[in-house]
């Protein structure tokens, strides 16, 4: 075994409290057990323990806000440095596809002669996915798009998540026998209707990606566009010597201000409305946004998008700085605009990358319970107001993230499997 992982592995404590696993990682990876095996070279053996909460290691161990979840919780990292847990799950799974244990992954007939339909190939319908083969199922994902992936191959810039780990990681997929029928989307040439008539039970997994929108004066500027949209159709306009204003302070933010000084911008600032200690992005991705030249502008708001006299085109933006106040009944500090502190920025882009919505005409179109804000309704158990049909992911109302998303695959699916055989 490499020197590095030995080292990295022996650093864990293995502490009776694991509140790496109790209180910081969604899916409650047993993270004790598996570095143990790995610091006793079963790799095999902690690739297994692994399997019981997520087929999506590799990607997860890159991409997950360790700092956030696991790593935020381990005992390690109170008094210095945190187990590198992230690093030591890519590595399990990387070995583990790389020696194709996969193909002895147990499956039982808890399922079989049932077909679940999965809509969408993201993070939620790809775990989902995995437990439902592993209960003997016939599995079917629709994807709209021609891989599968979701937000992970039409989000995720490929300098944060290389395609080819992607590539590997649904090999094991493919090897317990999903079906995929690609270039299908809901209410254009797939009828949920059609789904109910044919499918023992149906999990919806489409996300929730449509760009959230200030409501401030010039936001339908030629110009102006939404992080998710460029990131999942790899629309981006020519950055090549321009200005760019990214407004907002999570990963999609910092992915969209790196992509874009990475395609040639000469100036990318990221404004952000709060502190930097409370944006919502990895420190990490800031850390990387910073030491490759993006400016941040923090505790500034944007006002107003300005056009070119006589044009329909982005020239400036109107900003106005902010100061953090405590509100009553509030724990989070709250921004307030600072009077007559405001000022103008020549760009020639703005992208929103302030958070995402369901897609509304889509969503209608189901026919099923929603939220007030728009989602979809759920029970405890993952099912929506019709019996048949379940739903998880980011299309519920959760934690927008990776492993959230995984999570709610693996216990819809452990819902699907007892009202199947109830």
């Amino acid at each position: 075994m490499d020197e590095q992982i030995k080292l990295k592995a022996e650093y864990c404590l293995n502490c009776t409290a694991k509140p790496c696993k109790s209180k910081g990682c969604p899916l409650s990876n047993d993270i004790p057990t598996f570095i143990k095996l790995v610091k006793e070279n079963k790799i095999k053996e902690a690739y297994n323990v692994l399997l019981d909460t997520t087929i999506l290691g590799s990607v997860c161990g890159r991409i997950c806000p360790h700092e956030k979840q696991c790593m935020g919780s381990c005992i390690r990292g109170i008094k210095a440095e945190p187990v590198q847990i992230g690093y030591l799950e890519s590595f399990v799974f990387d070995q583990a596809i790389k020696n194709e244990y996969y193909k002895d992954i147990k499956k039982d007939d808890s399922l079989q002669g049932k077909r679940v339909a999965i809509i969408g190939g993201g993070p939620a319908g790809l775990n989902a996915s995995f437990f439902l083969l592993r209960k003997g199922a016939n599995v079917t994902i629709y994807e709209k798009h021609r891989e599968l992936g979701g937000i992970l191959s039409h989000g995720i810039p490929e300098f944060r998540l290389e395609k080819d780990i992607l590539d590997k990681t649904l090999i094991q997929l493919t090897w317990l026998g999903v079906n995929v029928e690609y270039g299908k989307e809901l209410g254009k040439n797939l009828s949920l209707t059609k789904l109910k008539e044919n499918y023992d039970a149906i999990f919806l997994a489409v996300g929730a990606n449509i760009p959230g929108k200030m409501n401030i004066p010039g936001e339908n500027l030629i110009g102006v566009y939404g992080g998710n949209f460029i990131l999942e159709n790899k629309n981006h306009p020519n950055y090549n010597g321009k200005i760019v204003a990214v407004i907002g302070g999570g990963n999609v933010a910092m992915d969209t201000a790196r992509t874009a000084k990475r395609k040639g911008a000469k100036r990318v600032y990221v404004i952000y409305r709060r502190a930097e200690e409370q944006m919502p992005a990895e420190k990490k991705e800031i850390k990387k946004a910073k030491e490759e030249g993006i400016e941040f502008l923090f505790q500034n708001n944007i006002l107003k998008i300005l056009s070119k006299q006589n044009e329909n085109t982005v020239e400036k933006i109107e900003c106005v700085k902010t100061k953090l106040v405590k509100k009553e009944n509030e724990d989070r500090l709250s921004p307030v605009d600072i009077e007559n502190s405001n000022y103008f920025i020549d760009v020639d882009f703005v992208i929103m990358a302030i958070g995402s919505v369901p897609e509304k005409e889509m969503i209608d179109r189901l026919n099923l319970e929603l939220t007030k804000n728009g989602y979809i309704k759920v029970n405890e158990n993952y099912q929506t107001s019709i019996d048949k049909i379940f739903a998880g992911g980011d299309i519920i109302e959760t934690k927008k993230t990776v492993a959230w998303a995984a999570k709610n695959g693996r216990e819809a699916a452990n819902a699907i499997e007892k009202y199947l055989n109830k």
